[in-house]
């Protein structure tokens, strides 16, 4: 009884579990102003992480230090927040081309957790030390927690910094328990929610938009972007095909036919077929050219007139 007490004390001063009496008529309003109201909240959500840019961009920059090492980039959570991490990690192989294995995301209880919640799964510090203990020096993890005081997640943090991961803390409240003693602390600030203690909605929300943010600029920066074309898009259906061609034809400014018959020399590599209509060259010469540059198309376009196309 003394721990609920103490625990019901400390959700008292979070942010996220506060009752905003500007709600209390939640129920009452008609259906536009209801709208009106999630709407605005909204706003808040994406303004709190506008405020936090020079944490995200930190984070960004060791993210991107640990992958250029060859490491990986870890989400840890509980319930909405592991979800989020699953979710953003899961898009990143279809986008950007990249190993499953290089962005993942882990949630309290595992798989069934995604989409149904586990009894006191989020309160095993002992598993989220065990997942943390699988990082090393060369991986990056960004726990997750609206609450910023899950022990599932700050045991995560505790194992992984000790094994030398970089590592980030995203929460929605300031001077979290997990922010103590990583390497970045991102605090999202975004005040009681609608619904209060739903930490689906605002606080969910600014979550999604710091791990877009931090996945999608550490693609950026690892060569997977030309420009602001995803040149590494998997063509596994109809639509991401369409998509391929329309990106070659935009950052080369050729014909379909032409673009179509570029992806087909290339095995429809996006990169390498840019790099066949604008430089001339052929596929293996792009190819070395991208392999010799890490995948950096700029470079390699470079490399590959120098070994002898054309412009």
């Amino acid at each position: 009884m003394a721990d609920r007490e103490e625990l019901r004390s400390t959700l008292g001063t979070l942010s996220t579990e506060g009752v905003d009496p500007h709600f209390a008529d939640l129920d009452l309003l008609g259906t536009a102003d209801q709208v009106a109201l999630m709407a605005q909240q909204g706003v808040v959500a994406a303004q709190a992480v506008a405020g936090e840019a020079a944490s995200i961009a930190r984070a960004v920059d060791g993210i991107v230090a640990r992958l250029h090492r060859g490491g990986r980039l870890v989400y840890i959570g509980a319930g909405t927040a592991g979800r989020m991490g699953v979710l953003d990690a899961s898009e990143i192989p279809p986008t950007f081309g990249t190993d499953p294995s290089l962005v993942t995301g882990l949630i309290a209880g595992g798989e069934y957790a995604l989409r149904g919640a586990i009894e006191n799964a989020e309160d095993d510090d002992a598993a989220g030390e065990q997942a943390g203990r699988e990082l090393g020096p060369d991986d990056a993890i960004v726990g997750i927690s609206a609450s910023g005081r899950t022990p599932y997640v700050a045991g995560a943090l505790r194992a992984a910094r000790e094994r030398g991961a970089f590592t980030v803390s995203l929460a929605c409240n300031r001077d979290a328990e997990i922010s103590a003693g990583v390497d970045v602390a991102i605090e999202v600030v975004v005040g009681p929610e609608v619904v209060a203690g739903s930490t689906r909605l605002k606080a969910g929300t600014a979550q999604k938009l710091v791990l877009n943010t931090l996945s999608t600029l550490a693609m950026v920066q690892s060569g997977k972007v030309f420009g602001n074309l995803m040149v590494d898009v998997q063509s596994t259906n109809e639509k991401l095909r369409a998509r391929a061609e329309r990106t070659v034809m935009h950052a080369t400014a050729c014909s379909a036919d032409e673009a179509a018959a570029a992806l087909a020399a290339a095995g429809g590599s996006v990169k390498t077929a840019i790099a066949i209509v604008l430089t001339g060259a052929d596929a293996d010469t792009v190819a070395r050219a991208l392999e010799a540059t890490g995948g950096n198309l700029r470079a390699a376009l470079a490399a590959a007139r120098d070994q002898g196309g054309a412009d």
